[in-house]
């Protein structure tokens, strides 16, 4: 039996990056990403009394031993505050699987970085390429990438990320389910990839559905936005409409973000065991 999935959250990379397997047999509601289930806690509380760094929080996670080099041959502004780094990838043993991050090696920073992969193990396959996507902040590593960062920069790349509960959907008798994303910004110009959502949305009618939220938004909504955007925070009314027994609901955001999707969606009476977060943030 197909069933529903639904994605909740703030960043979309992991839905693009995942789209060959976003449809399961069961539906999921995005808060935000299908291949979140693979390295996912389910709907605990964070509790953290000081900021980790990438390597502390994700010690316990599985890594590959091959570490790669790489090197920049690309670099654009997906919007005012992310930058989207192309990479060449030098060895070819190097791979990964939809929901798996970087260790970011850079030389002559000290501090390594963590960031989410944004293409497909495809792009990688045919073309040796991987893609991320840095928001800015001082963090060293992000802070290097959006100041220091050119063209043919070269930097080292190590796979990460749990995987248990993997699932690549293969052979007959694959049902499509549907998946219906709330993506929230706080304006459009920050709704990163939007223009490969709704490319989705129109291969793929039905099936993929989105609704991008803004929460500060101060110039005009485009035309070819306007009817999937809602101004203000998703709400437990957006949500619980969606609530049955075949919906699973995955949420990626900031960890408050994470804690108050995931508090509100058993406000609405969602069982724990069908709600996914990452945990290595």
């Amino acid at each position: 039996m197909a069933r529903a999935t639904i994605y909740v959250g703030f960043t979309v990379p992991q839905l693009l990056r995942g789209a060959s397997r976003i449809f399961p047999t069961h539906s999921a509601l995005v808060v935000l990403r299908y291949s979140a289930f693979c390295y996912c806690t389910v709907n605990g509380t964070i509790k953290s009394k000081r900021k980790m760094d990438h390597l502390e929080r994700t010690a316990n996670n599985f890594r590959q031993e091959v570490i790669s080099q790489a090197k920049v041959c690309g670099i654009t502004n997906e919007s005012e505050t992310v930058k989207r780094l192309r990479l060449a990838i030098a060895n070819k043993d190097f791979t990964f699987k939809a929901g798996q991050w970087v260790d970011f090696f850079i030389p002559g920073v000290s501090v390594v970085g963590g960031f989410s992969i944004c293409s497909s193990p495809g792009l990688l396959e045919r073309e040796g390429i991987l893609e991320l996507a840095v928001k800015h902040t001082l963090h060293p590593p992000a802070h290097w990438v959006h100041t220091e960062c050119t063209l043919d920069s070269e930097v080292a790349l190590r796979v990460g990320a749990d995987l248990q509960g993997y699932q690549e959907s293969k052979g007959n008798g694959y049902k499509m389910g549907t998946v219906k994303l709330y993506y929230s910004a706080k304006n459009t110009s920050e709704l990163l990839f939007k223009k490969n959502i709704l490319g989705l949305m129109n291969a793929f009618p039905g099936k993929i559905t989105c609704r991008f939220h803004v929460t500060q938004q101060s110039s005009q909504i485009c035309k070819e936005l306007q009817p999937h955007v809602t101004e203000g925070r998703i709400s437990e009314k957006d949500l619980e409409k969606h609530v049955s027994k075949d919906t699973l609901w995955y949420i990626c955001g900031p960890p408050p973000m994470i804690e108050s999707i995931s508090k509100l969606l058993s406000n609405i009476g969602v069982p724990r065991n069908c709600v996914f977060f990452e945990k290595w943030w």
